[in-house]
């Protein structure tokens, strides 16, 4: 009974702190703290977008990703999930859709930062 008991706590304690974990963190780069993905790559938004809708069309997605979401996941507090002009669910952080840029080959690039005036990293 006592190893039940355990082992329930320790599926418990592993689920909620998967459920709880944030699709994105916080870096520091030259340019100041950025949002990224796991793997570091700086997270963008687009200011043609809307408030939970993404407006990036198909073209636009081969240049600027969109941060899909696992298959599993669950909003929580300010993260939401949109989804991308194709139907597929993506991040959105207070609302705006989470994009990365095809021109960041690694981890903590910023060059879509400013790009035509209308691409924000995430911070």
């Amino acid at each position: 009974m006592k190893i039940s008991l355990i082992a329930l706590g320790v599926a418990a304690a592993t689920s909620c702190s998967a459920f709880a974990a944030e699709p994105a963190k916080m870096v520091d780069t030259k340019v100041g703290k950025v949002m990224t993905t796991d793997s570091g790559m700086t997270l963008y938004t687009f200011d043609k977008d809307t408030k939970g809708k993404s407006n990036c069309d198909a073209d636009c997605l081969k240049i600027w990703p969109a941060f899909h979401a696992a298959a599993k996941s669950k909003a929580a507090g300010e993260w939401s999930l949109v989804k991308d002009t194709a139907g597929k669910e993506m991040w959105a952080y207070d609302g705006k859709p989470l994009y990365t840029y095809a021109e960041d080959k690694q981890a903590g690039d910023v060059k879509g930062d400013g790009v035509n005036g209308v691409w924000r990293r995430a911070k």
